[in-house]
């Protein structure tokens, strides 16, 4: 990944994030959230125009007509203690004033689009220091942004946080007002007992990500426990080797019984979907927009006919995959048409070439 990231520009930017959008546009999804830090050029100078990488990927999602929501990463240090290095330096801001005006940039330059969404990201308490979290908090509360960051993905990550300010990941962003500004929690794995309460004391909306945790060993989120405590949970794709919205939602209740060594342990067919629908929406600032898109998937598919209406919820959740969606339609415009995109072979193409000049560079 560090590879090939030291190598993007704007223009290979837009190509790749054109492939991986369309392929998602065609697997069902509508939205995206793109936690987005490849800020910067190779040795960390930023361009002339700052936010030239984020414009690429939003000019990427708008031609293949997706939703986005553009979470302006906050980057700072490798980790307590340790300067950023190699690759990392492209992620970095010397300043927070420098990373929220860029903020402000792209929130006047894409005001306009109902389809764009500009949030902030602290990436983690690892990669920005407490003041950082807490003036971010501020900022995105003030001017009510959609607000992420990553949450106790890795044991490394909450022992650090303890050595660093004595106090666990969750505790230490609820201290310094990003759970009141309401952060959304991505992965959330590695929670004790009072930080699942303090989440769901919250309601904050957890991110999951399971493809992604579970191919990097991160571990499994407590699902269960978090939702019984009063938190939501919407689906991330995270992952750069499956692009299929079913297999991130029902992996969320088929890898909490695998935690649990139960069944039935967390969801059913109708709670993925609110996760995949207006709680998605909702954690990216399209709070409603969700009954302004549509799905369509075939329902002679084998994944999931014969169904009734009964069981269809399960039946999709649990059964369905990328390959029964025949139309995606978004804020009045058909994107996916009989389970094809009209430019995916441009697309790919385009992508290709790109790739190939980097990997011969």
């Amino acid at each position: 990944m560090y590879a090939l990231a030291s190598r993007l520009d704007p223009d290979s930017l837009y190509a790749l994030a054109r492939l991986a959008y369309a392929e998602m546009a065609l697997a069902g999804y509508t939205l995206l959230g793109e936690f987005h830090y490849l800020h910067h050029g190779p040795d960390g100078t930023p361009y002339r125009d700052r936010v030239v990488m984020a414009d690429a990927l939003i000019r990427a999602a708008r031609d293949v007509g997706l939703r986005i929501g553009l979470l302006r990463t906050l980057y700072a240090r490798d980790g307590p203690g340790r300067p950023p290095t190699g690759v990392q330096r492209r992620f970095c801001d010397p300043s927070l004033d420098e990373a929220l005006a860029d903020v402000e940039t792209l929130r006047a330059r894409w005001r306009g689009d109902p389809c764009v969404r500009i949030g902030i990201a602290p990436h983690s308490v690892r990669a920005v220091p407490r003041a950082w979290i807490e003036q971010a908090a501020s900022f995105a509360r003030s001017q009510r942004l959609p607000v992420h960051a990553h949450v106790s993905e890795q044991p490394r990550e909450v022992l650090e946080c303890v050595a660093e300010h004595g106090r666990r990941p969750v505790e230490l962003l609820d201290e310094t007002g990003a759970l009141e500004a309401g952060l959304v929690a991505v992965h959330a794995i590695h929670l004790s007992e009072a930080e699942i309460a303090l989440l769901g004391s919250r309601r904050t909306i957890v991110c999951v990500c399971r493809t992604t945790e579970r191919d990097l060993g991160d571990g499994s989120p407590p699902v269960g426990p978090l939702r019984a405590a009063g938190s939501r949970v919407c689906v991330g794709a995270d992952s750069h080797a499956i692009v299929d919205p079913f297999e991130e939602a029902r992996a969320v209740e088929l890898d909490e019984r695998t935690r649990t060594g139960t069944r039935c342990a967390a969801a059913d067919g109708s709670d993925l979907l609110e996760a995949l629908g207006p709680t998605g929406y909702e954690a990216l600032g399209f709070d409603g927009a969700h009954a302004h898109d549509s799905v369509e998937l075939d329902g002679n598919d084998p994944s999931i006919a014969p169904c009734t209406d009964a069981d269809l919820a399960d039946r999709v959740v649990f059964g369905a995959g990328a390959r029964a969606v025949r139309a995606v339609r978004i804020a009045g415009r058909e994107i996916v048409r009989d389970g094809c995109f009209e430019e995916w072979h441009d697309v790919v193409r385009e992508a290709r070439r790109h790739l190939t000049r980097l990997f011969e560079a």
